[in-house]
């Protein structure tokens, strides 16, 4: 009977200590998971510090700025869309928020291309505060389940540079709006230069990233997207720009990349706007301009202006492509020549 009792116990206390251990492993986890989600939180609820941005808010993972503050996830997730480019690291989709009753761009990056989005979160803070007139803004960032990423911006009807060249034979001859379109590329890239705590390098400029608002006011796309794409990634994108003929002969890994690489891309740019050929179509020894750029098209008499104007812009577009990288002008320079002409 003795021996029954102290059995008893002996299981009592065991099944006590068991309980104790379980309960106290429950403990534990539940403060790891806590201490996660404390992590998430630091990270996500982020304040914006930079100019022209009001306010960010989270809204599970949906991060919005200044601009996409009606937008929100089920809006992007269930919108209608048209593909209206692609890329190695992503796809650009022609976008139509129901709800709302507002068309979008969104930019789609394949998860396997990305950076981690903890390791995004300053970058996309910083873009998502730019505000200029010649530079896309980003009204959105979101975040989904499987890694996936997309960015939101405004929609552009006026298409971009390339396509405007092609088919806009005509408009696109235009001193006028060679000068307006050229000039409003060159006050974009100076601000990401020039105007901005740490300057952003570009790193993918060329005609197809540019796009056109009204009166063919250039507004400039895709700065900055370089790092958000991985190492892998990124590189392709700048063999992709190498055989389009916009990449600088000394850029060969991204890291290298430099105001004056983008000053290069710029160059090849203006070349593009006077001959009206594709870099690796023109050929600057013999390609100056188009003949059709000499024409006044504001008296329509067929008389010629001076194409002194016209050399000096070709003399300048010359020296953004130099080899030498330190012999490219600047930003401000470019910007003062672009006035002065």
């Amino acid at each position: 009977m003795e021996n029954s009792h102290k059995i008893a116990v002996i299981i009592s206390l065991s099944i006590s200590f068991g309980i104790f251990i379980v309960l106290a492993l429950i403990c534990v986890c539940r403060r790891k998971g806590s201490r996660k989600d404390e992590s998430w939180d630091k990270e996500g609820s982020f304040k914006s510090k930079g100019k022209g941005v009001e306010e960010m808010e989270i809204n599970g993972e949906l991060i919005r700025f200044n601009g996409g503050e009606d937008v929100t996830s089920v809006d992007i997730l269930d919108a209608p869309g048209e593909v209206i480019g692609k890329s190695g690291y992503g796809t650009l989709y022609r976008a139509n928020l129901v709800r709302i009753d507002s068309v979008v761009c969104l930019r789609f990056l394949r998860p396997t291309c990305t950076e981690k989005v903890q390791d995004l979160m300053h970058m996309v803070q910083v873009l998502g505060s730019i505000r200029h007139p010649n530079l896309v803004p980003l009204y959105g960032f979101y975040y989904g389940p499987r890694d996936e990423k997309l960015l939101v911006h405004p929609f552009y009807g006026g298409g971009n540079l390339a396509q405007f060249i092609k088919d806009q034979k005509d408009q696109c001859h235009k001193w006028t709006v060679i000068s307006r379109i050229s000039t409003g590329i060159a006050r974009g890239l100076d601000y990401l230069h020039t105007g901005l705590q740490n300057p952003i390098i570009h790193g993918n400029l060329k005609s197809k990233n540019i796009f056109l608002g009204q009166n063919q006011e250039p507004i400039v796309s895709d700065f900055g997207l370089h790092a958000s794409l991985n190492l892998n990634a990124a590189q392709e994108m700048l063999e992709a720009a190498a055989a389009e003929g916009y990449k600088a002969p000394e850029l060969i890994r991204i890291q290298d990349m430099s105001e004056a690489t983008d000053i290069y891309s710029f160059g090849m740019i203006l070349l593009q706007l006077l001959t009206g050929k594709e870099p690796l179509k023109a050929n600057p020894d013999q390609d100056f301009y188009h003949h059709d750029i000499l024409f006044d098209e504001k008296n329509g008499d067929g008389s010629l202006m001076d194409e002194e104007r016209v050399m000096r812009f070709f003399r300048l577009a010359i020296a953004c492509c130099s080899p030498s990288p330190s012999l490219r002008p600047d930003i401000k320079q470019i910007c003062r020549n672009l006035e002065e002409i």
